[in-house]
């Protein structure tokens, strides 16, 4: 994997990819909310020498930074297309943990023909009709929950909260540490992405997956309310959901040998 950045007038991406340009697919993989590229590394190891793969530290997050956060979320898809332009990529294949989710639903909307291929984990969708305007209301509201919320109890409600396995657990207190000493660099990074979030739902946009796609969620996936979101989101849409025994929120990282071979089956599927 070969680390690389993109400029941005808020400031510069840094991701990483191989050189394998003979691969039938571009698995570009999307990090959720204050998680970073190891989020995936479970992932890349498998299909590195398979696929081009493609995984960010999304803006503002790890090595991402300084960043200037008052971009939104359909700034945060007008980057990735741009990375991906400059990569030679034309059909990705968009595979998103919870907010990466959210950017794949928002790169479907902008650039409805390009997607080859979707799959979420842990995510939600992204359509108004989904969420509460109490929900709404909140997500508006939490950079001061995490900049008054103690830092030790952070820690310990981010990990045991979004993942089972003690890998799971121990990466995303890895990924947490990057904060560490800079709680409010934190809770601006946390609220600056729910309110984003909020924001994208609010637009009321259709926000509609119209290539091959997938909906993965852990059967212990606590992480708001995901699981009752997934649920309505596969009966209204008729996508494919797999319910993942034993994962919470991270259940790429929980279960990566099964999460591995569902986006398999769906690379399958579009080749």
């Amino acid at each position: 994997m070969i680390e690389k950045t993109y400029k941005t007038e808020c400031g510069t991406i840094h991701y990483w990819t191989n050189e394998k340009k003979d691969s039938p697919s571009a698995l570009v993989f999307l990090p959720g909310l204050t998680a970073d590229h190891r989020l995936f590394d479970k992932q890349i190891e498998y299909f590195k020498d398979k696929y081009r793969v493609f995984v960010w530290d999304a803006p503002g997050h790890a090595s991402s930074w300084p960043f200037d956060l008052t971009f939104n979320l359909e700034d945060k898809a007008r980057w990735l297309d741009g990375i991906l332009n400059k990569e030679g990529i034309s059909a990705p294949i968009v595979i998103g943990q919870s907010m990466g989710g959210y950017v794949g639903q928002m790169y479907s909307q902008i650039y409805p023909d390009k997607l080859k291929g979707f799959v979420s984990i842990d995510s939600a969708p992204l359509q108004r009709k989904y969420v509460t305007s109490a929900e709404i209301w909140l997500l508006k509201r939490m950079e001061p929950v995490y900049r008054h919320y103690p830092w030790k109890s952070l820690l310990k409600s981010g990990t045991n909260g979004v993942a089972c396995t003690e890998y799971g657990r121990k990466l995303m207190l890895d990924m947490m540490m990057v904060y560490d000493g800079d709680q409010e660099r934190y809770a601006r990074l946390s609220g600056h992405g729910f309110r984003m979030l909020a924001e994208s739902m609010e637009a009321d946009l259709p926000y509609e997956i119209k290539c091959p796609a997938l909906l993965i969620c852990g059967e212990k996936d606590h992480a708001g309310s995901c699981i009752r979101y997934n649920k309505a989101w596969h009966k209204e849409s008729g996508i494919p959901i797999e319910w993942i025994k034993n994962a919470g929120h991270n259940s790429n990282t929980d279960a990566p040998e099964t999460v591995n071979r569902l986006i398999e089956d769906l690379l399958y599927r579009v080749n």
